[in-house]
């Protein structure tokens, strides 16, 4: 399998990657990425059929975000540059895609609170009310907290990509907040901003790099069926869409490749 770090400069070369990896998948290898993108606001395919969808898109624009159309369904997700996205790449035999949408959908959302639980956070299903991007699918604060992450997916005949958004720090909850008020007032939508939670609300760190690594720790494990997080070889030098083959240490599974295709911003 193939574990992909860094980010593109812009949001579309960016979300370019993304689609490799659903090749990768189409062709047998899964894949997991963690990353924080560049700054944007990607509005679904809901969003698009809006009468105010114009009045949106210039209302992030507005704010500094650059507005980007997603391949789903659901409302507007905002990204500050960095707060985290994830995503997992399936072939739709394997047994990570086992157990239809709604088997994804569990083993995704629990592997990611299982991720953040060993950081010292504690989150649990679900939302509040006028969250961003509403849906079943969540994770907030446990007790009555706002809203840390969402998760979707796209379903093809020859590959799964189920992902997600996971906000860290509680400067990233403001800012959202911030930016997603206007865009959902226009496309009247109802969105309350103190709805937007954070894992450092959750009392796991507010450290995005560890964040990431955790989450991508335990995505690896599910895809793989291991009962516990593994480690990975570390990838360096400049970005490439080809695996680093640097030898294994003794403490990480060489069969795992690492594909640094951009930057990092921690």
């Amino acid at each position: 399998m193939r574990v992909y770090r860094g980010r593109a400069g812009d949001p579309t070369p960016d979300r370019e990657r993304t689609e490799r990896m659903l090749s990768k998948a189409r062709d047998g290898t899964p894949s997991v990425r963690v990353w924080a993108p560049p700054r944007q606001v990607a509005f679904g395919r809901r969003d698009a059929r809006e009468p105010n969808y114009g009045t949106a898109r210039r209302a992030a624009a507005d704010a500094g975000y650059v507005p980007v159309e997603r391949d789903v369904g659901g409302r507007a997700v905002g990204y500050t540059g960095w707060t985290l996205a994830f995503a997992a790449a399936l072939p739709p035999d394997s047994d990570a895609a086992a157990g239809g949408i709604e088997g994804r959908y569990d083993r995704v959302s629990g592997t990611v609170a299982s991720a953040l639980e060993t950081l010292g956070a504690s989150v649990i299903d679900g939302e509040p009310a006028a969250s961003f991007c509403p849906g079943a699918h969540s994770l907030r604060v446990a007790g009555s907290g706002g809203k840390v992450a969402g998760v979707a997916q796209r379903v093809r005949s020859d590959a799964v990509l189920v992902a997600g958004c996971l906000v860290v720090t509680r400067e990233e909850a403001a800012a959202l907040g911030s930016v997603l008020g206007p865009v959902y007032d226009a496309l009247e939508v109802p969105f309350d901003p103190a709805s937007v939670g954070c894992i450092e609300d959750a009392g796991g760190p507010p450290d995005h790099r560890s964040v990431a690594r955790a989450v991508e720790s335990g995505l690896v494990a599910m895809v793989r069926g291991d009962r516990e997080p593994c480690g990975l070889r570390t990838a360096g030098g400049e970005p490439s869409d080809e695996p680093n083959h640097e030898p294994g240490d003794g403490r990480v599974d060489p069969s795992i490749e690492t594909v640094r295709v951009g930057s990092e911003p921690w």
